[in-house]
This record gives structure tokens, C-alpha cells and sequence, in this order.
């Protein structure tokens, strides 16, 4: 069975840090790109960041840059997704995606091109 599970979420306080992990079964990732997707309530989902596997590229939303960082790990079949400095709207579920690696550079940023999804982890930044 062909699966995503994200994993690291929790409560923090602003300012704060987590890592999340999204791990693979199933398949290999070695030849799928990786993106992080968010979804605040009641609002629509939004990319944060993505990496390739051919050569390890990356993307980050602005509202991201610099505080998140996302890294792969083929030989755990594991991406992460630190994130620091963590505000209020940063607070959503985090969903991580894989995507066909050959597809990275022109449908990296599209969510509805992903091929396999995670259930998704919930993020709240909160005093």
C-alpha cells in the first residue's frame, strides 16, 4: 500500500520550533519530488515548500522564506520540514505530497498534481 504519514505536529508557543517528518511505505521516493502543503481553517491550501530528488531544489513560500527549511533523506525514505520562528498563522494542518520528480520544475507549486497524499498534521502556534 502505496502511503504518506506526516508526523511532528504539535502545540508551540511563537517563536518557537518543530520538525516535521513525512515518511514513505510502499514506494520509493527516490524518484519523487516532495512539497508541504498547509490548510488553515477556513481557508484554502496553501503551498510551503517542495523539493526535488534529482538534485535537491527547493521552493519556499515567502511567507515561509526563511524560517522554514526543507531537506530529504532518500535512504530513510523521510523528508522534513523545520520550521522556526513560528507565528500564530502559521497555525494549519500540514500535509506533505509526492509528485513524479519529472514533473518538479513546471507542477511543483500545484497542489492538485500530486500524486499521493498524507492524512495531514495539525501545526498550532499559540500562548
Amino acid at each position: 500500500q502505496l502511503q504518506l504519514v506526516e508526523s511532528g505536529g504539535g502545540l508551540v508557543q511563537p517563536g518557537g520550533s518543530l520538525r516535521l517528518s513525512c515518511a514513505a511505505s510502499g514506494f520509493t521516493l527516490d524518484y519523487y519530488a516532495i512539497g508541504w502543503f498547509r490548510q488553515a481553517q477556513g481557508k484554502g491550501r496553501e503551498g510551503v515548500s517542495c523539493i526535488s530528488s534529482s538534485d535537491g531544489e527547493t521552493y519556499y513560500a515567502d511567507s515561509v522564506k526563511g524560517r522554514f527549511t526543507i531537506s530529504r533523506d532518500n535512504a530513510k525514505n523521510t523528508v522534513y520540514l523545520q520550521m522556526n520562528s513560528l507565528k500564530p498563522e502559521d497555525t494549519a494542518v500540514y500535509y506533505c505530497a509526492a509528485l513524479l520528480d519529472v514533473y518538479y520544475r513546471e507542477y511543483a507549486r500545484i497542489g492538485a498534481m500530486y500524486d499521493y497524499w498524507g492524512q495531514g498534521t495539525q501545526v498550532t502556534v499559540s500562548s
